[in-house]
């Protein structure tokens, strides 16, 4: 099979260096262009050191070089890793040079404007108007764990948190085992808030220090509760509390609920490892699962424990791969008939 032409939006951020690497590893996608309207021409490994041998003279693009490469190269697998609300009329502008010469692209979004279904629910969230509701039908909001085909030409991914929390929760509510009010509790890396240091993500502010910030009015929730819906037809509520921890990658989630039927940890982690028998991705352990076990992997570990009343699942994964690059580039891999694992079956470096 010949190589599909890959090419990356949002060139310099931490997501857009992930999908980098796995890009340029991948045995299918050749990196045709990565796209930076704020640095064109730069050479891109100045922006990412640790790919800068692999990349070589790759240098940004801007948007009309974009357009024009898609404008040429037909079928190409386009990842979007813009900001939320500078994604869709960017999208919308590619795609209309796609049209104009019908060759057929396929975007997987990694930021936020796709994956409501309404432009209201996009709006009651984010404040602001929708850059391309016309677009929102062509595409799908799900985890691939969750959904065994698209049903549409493109793809929005759920995003890091939403990943790690619906992985733990689909499989309870699926089964009918517990009370659809669910309480979440989220760790995660300072690479979650971006390039971009803010108080926040200043290493001195966070480093050694552990603390909540929106919570129980995360703007996540509802994307989560919407997917958790589209999942099991289960309209439930969810009670989150994010945290920023003191490391750079991963997440750590917690989701407890009410049993409605007394059960086990042991029937929890056997319904968990059957619902996800068929996940290439996703690991269900008898013990505690821990975020240095899955950091720069696409695996997610998840656990359980229960005492009869209550359930308490617990989730790890990468923020940046399993919960952004590496999902994105698995719903690609099925956008295009390839297989499910395809350049993304590295085992975590571990120690980090």
């Amino acid at each position: 099979m010949s190589t599909i032409p890959a090419i990356v939006l949002g060139g310099t951020g931490y997501v857009s260096g992930e999908l980098l690497r796995l890009i340029l590893g991948h045995p299918n996608f050749t990196l045709a262009g990565v796209m930076s309207d704020s640095s064109p021409g730069e050479i891109a490994g100045k922006s990412f050191p640790h790919l800068a041998g692999s990349l070589g003279a790759t240098a940004f693009k801007s948007q009309a070089e974009i357009a024009a490469l898609i404008a040429h190269e037909p079928g190409a697998a386009v990842f979007c890793a813009a900001p939320h609300g500078a994604a869709a009329p960017l999208i919308d502008a590619l795609l209309k040079a796609a049209e104009s010469t019908d060759t057929k692209p396929r975007f997987v979004d990694i930021s936020a404007d796709f994956r409501f279904a309404t432009t209201a629910g996009y709006e009651a969230v984010y404040k602001h108007a929708h850059g391309a509701p016309h677009r929102l039908a062509q595409f799908t909001c799900a985890l691939p764990e969750h959904l065994k085909s698209a049903p549409t030409p493109h793809v929005a991914h759920p995003g890091c948190f939403s990943t790690s929390i619906l992985l733990a929760s689909v499989p309870l509510l699926a089964a009918g085992w517990v009370e659809p009010t669910l309480f979440v509790s989220g760790v995660t890396g300072s690479t979650g808030s971006g390039r971009k240091p803010v108080e926040g993500t200043h290493h001195p502010t966070r480093h050694s220090d552990l603390y909540s910030y929106g919570a129980l009015a995360h703007r996540h929730s509802p994307e989560v509760t919407a997917l958790a819906r589209a999942a099991t037809g289960i309209d439930a509520d969810y009670a989150f509390v994010p945290h920023s921890g003191p490391f750079a990658r991963g997440i750590h989630a917690t989701v407890q609920a009410r049993l409605k039927t007394a059960r086990d940890a042991a029937a929890v982690i056997g319904m968990l490892r059957e619902f996800y028998k068929g996940a290439p991705f996703v690991r269900v352990l008898d013990s505690a699962p821990r975020v240095k076990d899955i950091v720069a992997s696409n695996y997610a570990h998840l656990s359980a424990a229960a005492n009869g009343k209550t359930v308490a699942v617990m989730s790890v994964l990468d923020n940046l791969n399993k919960g952004a690059a590496g999902g994105a580039v698995q719903w690609m891999n099925r956008l295009y008939g390839l297989p499910e694992t395809a350049g993304l079956t590295a085992p975590a470096p571990g120690w980090t």
